[in-house]
């Protein structure tokens, strides 16, 4: 009885020492085999039981170890699988935090990096503005002092004779426009004339290629043919005011049959014959009959005879008209046909007609289209001498100056 109360309190000992090994398992399974050595050593070094109760000890002895070991194993395997678990939610979190950690990094790199660029291009832009301000103050600068040179050289350089120089260039530049705009090729010569005269006055040998380019440009213009464009207006202009008082044809009749003329003879046996004539001749002197054969042409209407008029007076405006612009085919073509026009419907025996017709056949026949030189050689030259010699007297000076 006192072995199995002894037994009896042992074993709730041991089994909340199993309890207390469940519920205070260590994380370590070197601690929780320390802790089953400890309980093992303790149950031994109690007082050993009578002689009769030992196999029963031993057995529950050996039972109790094999629960308590297979408690320790089943603990170990879920300590194990939590301690497991738990490592791996943690990596898990630290991934999840590692990967945040360097997506804020990617997206700091990448904010840093435009707003670097735009930094960049930003001072780009502004040293570029900079510069070009720069540039710009330099060059109007330069140009300044340009100006500033031509003027004291001008000024410093001048010859007394240099007003004749730009004087003939001045007269030139006036031939031209006079020739190429106004086509006065009469007042283009008399320019060139005075501006050879004023080369001429200078007494420089040097100038005596721009004298010659000068006497060669002087006589292709006198070349040119004159047309007195104000003379042949004038004409058509008188031409034209006639038309209204020129007649019109009449009807157009066939021409009549030659009628023999008979004589009296002086045979008395013609007698019969001679009296016939001599009654015909006497009643030709009151009644003609003559015979034509052929169609009649009718006359105009009076309203085709105002338009006929309008007509021949418009082509001669157009006449008129070329003769300024110097349209040769349009001139002669107009002339013709009012030509045309008036030979087929004006009274051709009338003395206006006729004169009419043979105005406008010479007019017709007039030229008011000229060929001009396309350009004057004086010109270029005479502007390369007076740049050559500014140009010669503003390095001078820009030598002085150093």
């Amino acid at each position: 009885m006192t072995s199995k109360n002894k037994n009896d309190h042992i074993e709730p000992e041991k089994e909340n020492s199993s309890e207390n090994e469940a519920v205070t398992s260590t994380p370590d399974n070197e601690t929780q085999q320390e802790r089953h050595d400890a309980e093992v050593e303790a149950v031994q070094s109690e007082p050993k039981p009578e002689a009769q109760s030992a196999p029963e000890f031993e057995e529950k002895k050996g039972k109790r170890g094999i629960v308590l070991g297979t408690v320790a194993i089943i603990l170990s395997l879920f300590f194990g699988g939590g301690l497991t678990y738990q490592m791996q939610q943690q990596n898990a979190e630290y991934q999840a935090k590692i990967n945040a950690l360097q997506a804020q990094l990617s997206q700091t790199q990448s904010s840093v990096q435009q707003d670097l660029t735009a930094t960049k291009k930003a001072a780009i832009a502004k040293a570029t503005e900079i510069t070009h301000r720069a540039e710009t103050v330099l060059e109007q600068q330069q140009k300044s002092i340009e100006s500033l040179q031509l003027a004291i050289a001008d000024v410093k350089g001048r010859r007394p004779n240099d007003w004749l120089l730009a004087e003939a260039d001045y007269l030139v530049k006036l031939a031209g426009r006079k020739l190429f705009l106004e086509h006065d090729a009469v007042s283009a010569t008399k320019l060139m004339e005075s501006a050879d005269q004023r080369i001429a006055a200078l007494n420089d040998p040097s100038l005596v290629p721009l004298r010659k380019a000068m006497a060669n440009d002087i006589t292709k213009l006198k070349t040119i043919p004159l047309i007195d464009r104000e003379g042949l207006v004038l004409r058509l202009t008188a031409l034209q005011q006639q038309v209204d008082s020129l007649p019109l044809a009449n009807a157009l009749l066939p021409e009549a049959e030659q009628v023999e003329e008979r004589k009296v003879s002086e045979d008395i046996y013609d007698w019969q014959d001679n009296l016939m004539t001599s009654l015909k001749d006497f009643s030709a002197n009151f009644i003609t009959f003559r015979t034509r054969d052929g169609n009649v042409i009718p006359l105009l209407s009076p309203q085709q005879h105002f338009y006929l008029k309008e007509n021949i007076k418009a082509k001669l405006e157009t006449a008129i008209k070329a003769v300024y612009v110097e349209q040769q085919d349009i001139y002669s073509t107009a002339l013709t046909t009012a030509d045309k026009w008036s030979s087929a419907f004006f009274n051709q025996d009338a003395n206006n007609v006729i004169e009419f017709n043979k105005a406008l056949e010479m007019l017709s026949k007039q030229q008011v289209q000229v060929d001009y030189p396309v350009k004057l050689q004086t010109q270029q030259q005479l502007s390369d001498v007076i740049r050559d010699r500014l140009r010669r007297e503003v390095t001078t000076l820009i030598t002085e100056e150093k």
